[in-house]
């Protein structure tokens, strides 16, 4: 039996454990606004969540908006999952964020605009937002015939 407590029995390197170097903590990166909103936005849109799931995170004609988009947008269609590609964001004035994203989903890239305010909360909400995409205008009326 060893008597020697400051290494393991057996154990013949007599080199003692050094000091771990303390790991490199890396700060939480804090995501913008308009990313968090793509992201919501895009499930919404393409029928991962229903519309209501954007109730307390829209303002003024943008929950209409939704609504309107939501059920025939093109991001609904079977097949690949719609990604965000990439996102931009500009504050033309402070509590306004404009944004765009482009939309992936297999060959077929689309783009979506949309506008942030933010209120005397502090929170974000969307006051706005578009597809750009020929066929996402209303339809024309039917005249009866």
């Amino acid at each position: 039996m060893s008597t020697n407590r400051t290494r393991p029995a057996g154990r013949r390197d007599q080199r003692r454990p050094e000091s771990v170097p303390p790991q490199r903590t890396r700060t939480p990166r804090r995501v913008r606004p308009h990313h968090w909103f793509a992201d919501r936005l895009l499930a919404v849109l393409s029928g991962q969540r229903p519309v209501h799931w954007m109730l307390g995170h829209t303002i003024g004609e943008a929950y209409d908006q939704l609504a309107e988009l939501a059920p025939r947008t093109p991001l609904r269609a079977r097949g690949a999952r719609p990604v965000i590609r990439m996102c931009h964001g500009a504050q033309p004035a402070p509590g306004v964020v404009e944004a765009c994203a482009s939309i992936a989903a297999g060959e077929q890239v689309r783009a979506m605009a949309f506008r942030l305010e933010q209120g005397p909360d502090l929170r974000w909400r969307c006051a706005a937002v578009e597809l750009g995409d020929e066929h996402l205008q209303p339809a024309p009326s039917r005249q009866p015939g």
